[in-house]
């Protein structure tokens, strides 16, 4: 009790419990909207950014050798499109990576 008498603590004064306990409630929330998917753990950018640079590794040369086989089929020119396009898939391949690379983490 405060020696005025009115049985408040006085003001200005902060009890290092409650401040603790603040502080371990908040981590607590914070572990829980992580835990829920509500808020992204710091780690899950840099594992979307490694998906992306896989998805763009294989989908750009399958996509270009697709493509190539195709046109190759249809026009008869075997297997020049093919190779060309499969070397078209893998500068946009590359010219993707570096953009995701150059995207700032959070």
């Amino acid at each position: 009790m405060s020696a005025d008498g009115t049985g408040q603590d006085p003001i200005g004064e902060e009890d290092a419990r409650i401040t603790s306990l603040e502080r371990r409630l908040k981590a607590a929330h914070h572990a829980e909207a992580v835990r829920t998917g509500k808020v992204k753990a710091a780690s899950s950018k840099g594992y979307a950014q490694g998906n992306r640079v896989l998805a763009e590794m294989i989908a750009g040369p399958a996509g270009g050798a697709l493509f190539g086989w195709l046109l190759d089929r249809w026009l008869g020119t075997s297997p020049w499109l093919l190779l060309v396009m499969i070397a078209l898939g893998i500068g946009v391949a590359i010219r993707n990576i570096y953009r995701i690379s150059r995207e700032r983490p959070e």
